[in-house]
């Protein structure tokens, strides 16, 4: 499908490698996370509206091109946050706001405890990153959107490193309108939900918890 992005550049491969591996430490996983963050986001920000300004070089007068655009970043918590700072290091003036949702464990359906959004001048017309690592059932995602839908957001793009193949096109197919990035698309989920092969519970990795 046209909106799904799949991101095979080496350097992607190699992080993403390293994210699977149940040798890689929290203190490393967060690392490689931050690494991979920035090079998703390279290709994200592809289609940023940009402006030409007026400045000067220490040799002489000219035009650049900046960024015209006011971005916002929606880590789906907790992991999600793994994310932010490598997205941050990229654009530095997008402002951050939080979606809580934790997954029963019996239904699998998300359950929503937080959600805190940035003051933007005109929110309707903001660039939106929804960030979630993993995209298993893909309850959270349908639940995040219909939140960021609700106070109408209309340009959302959604990150993540891996989906299945059944998840992801499904919501691609309901979600025509927007963008999905990932690294790989795994081959299955398990009883609980869990993506197989998958990189565990991105949570747990990141901050060392069960």
């Amino acid at each position: 499908m046209k909106n799904i992005n799949l991101i095979e550049h080496p350097l992607a491969q190699d992080k993403l490698a390293s994210l699977r591996s149940e040798e890689t430490s929290s203190k490393e996983f967060r690392e490689y996370l931050e690494e991979l963050s920035v090079l998703i986001a390279y290709e994200v920000f592809k289609d940023l509206k940009v402006k030409e300004e007026k400045i000067i070089t220490p040799l002489s007068k000219t035009t650049g091109k900046k960024i015209n655009e006011e971005i916002n970043l929606f880590p789906i918590l907790r992991a999600g946050q793994g994310f932010v700072s490598g997205f941050l290091n990229v654009v530095p003036k997008a402002r951050v706001g939080h979606i809580g949702l934790y997954r029963d464990e019996k239904t699998l359906k998300p359950v929503q405890y937080l959600f805190k959004y940035p003051k933007n001048k005109n929110i309707e017309k903001t660039y939106n990153i929804l960030l979630d690592p993993i995209i298993a059932t893909g309850g959270s995602i349908r639940a995040a959107l219909k939140i960021l839908e609700n106070i109408n957001l209309k340009n959302i793009k959604v990150v993540a490193i891996i989906s299945v193949k059944d998840t992801i096109e499904k919501l691609a197919k309901d979600y025509p309108n927007i963008n999905f990035y990932l690294i790989a698309i795994d081959k299955k989920l398990d009883k609980k939900g869990y993506i197989i092969p998958g990189l565990g519970d991105a949570g747990d990795r990141i901050y060392g918890t069960k």
